[in-house]
This record gives C-alpha cells, structure tokens and sequence, in this order.
C-alpha cells in the first residue's frame, strides 16, 4: 500500500516535456538548468521567458538545490515579473516538481515562507498553502534556529509538500494533464 507521501506520478499528471510544450503553445519559454557542483547536490533554476524583438523577457524564475533524499527538494527563490503573467508561476511550480519527481529521488520539497513583513508573510503562507504545503516550525531568534536561519536566509514559517500534491494543484492551475472525468 502506498502512503500519500509516494504516489505515483500516473498519466493523469503532467511530463516535464509536456509542460514545456505547453508554454510553447502559449507562447513562453519554459526551460531548466540543472547542475551537479558536488556531484551528490543539484542545482536549480527554473525560467519562464516570453520571446520578443530583440531577445527574450524574463518573466519569472524558480532557484532551489536537491540531495538524493525523499525529502531532499529545497526551494530558495521565486518570483514573476512583468505584464501577462497568467500561469506562468504555475508553470513553474509544475515544471518544478515534474523535474523533481523525474530526475531525483525528491517527493517532499521544503520552503521558507520569509517572515520579512507581516502581511507579506501572510500572502505567502496562504499561496504555499494553496500549492499543499503545510507548515512544519517556525524559524525564529532562538540560538537553535541559527542554522536554518542562515541557510534558507532569515525568519519565517518553514513548510513542507508532496511533489506529486503540488504537481498535481499547479497542473489544475494550469488547466491541463488532468483527467477528464
């Protein structure tokens, strides 16, 4: 019997390739770098990019690091920018956790939800939330929360999802690699 933790991926759930044929259809630029500095740790960054004259434009990235553990996906930054932006941070959280559940052993992805302004970190924990993420602990002053304050870069709420959970709520998002039924 399989746990909630390690469902399979199913057909029902997007490819990484069917997503970046997706952002081809609608006119983006889905692409990933992966690297291996250590040789055990990759490195992430996710990038959606729309094509223009002269260029492309940016319109959004995802930077995070993995160890070959189950819950080894740690996701740093992300953001979008620009003007018509539509799905283009789902595309990236689902491109992100196909890439995980595809090239690594990572189905648990760990994030900070940054606690830099109150409100801010309010939005935050609410659209972490809505990805499936649940909180685990609070990083705050204490003197055993400097580590982790260092290494995911200050205070906030530490929080914890299931690849295949955010793979699955990005790709209805998305509107697409769903089951009809």
């Amino acid at each position: 019997m399989s746990s909630p933790l390690s469902l399979p991926t199913g057909p029902e759930l997007p490819t990484l390739a069917q997503l970046e044929a997706e952002a081809e259809r609608r006119g983006l630029l889905l692409r990933l770098k992966v690297g291996r500095p250590l040789g055990v740790l990759w490195s992430l960054r996710v990038v959606v990019a729309r094509r223009q004259a002269g260029g492309l434009q940016l319109l959004g990235e995802l930077k995070g690091w993995a160890l070959p553990l189950a819950a080894g996906l740690r996701l740093d930054t992300m953001r979008v920018q620009g003007e018509d932006t539509a799905g283009v941070g789902a595309l990236i959280w689902a491109a992100t956790f196909a890439w995980a559940l595809e090239a690594t052993p990572c189905r648990r992805a760990l994030l900070l939800a940054i606690r830099d302004h109150e409100a801010q970190h309010r939005r935050l924990v609410r659209y972490f939330s809505q990805l499936g993420f649940r909180p685990l602990r609070a990083l705050e002053a204490g003197a055993g929360d400097l580590a982790p304050r260092l290494l995911w870069g200050g205070a906030g709420l530490l929080m914890e999802g299931d690849c295949n959970e955010g793979l699955r709520r990005s790709a209805r998002r998305l509107r697409i690699g769903l089951s009809q039924g």
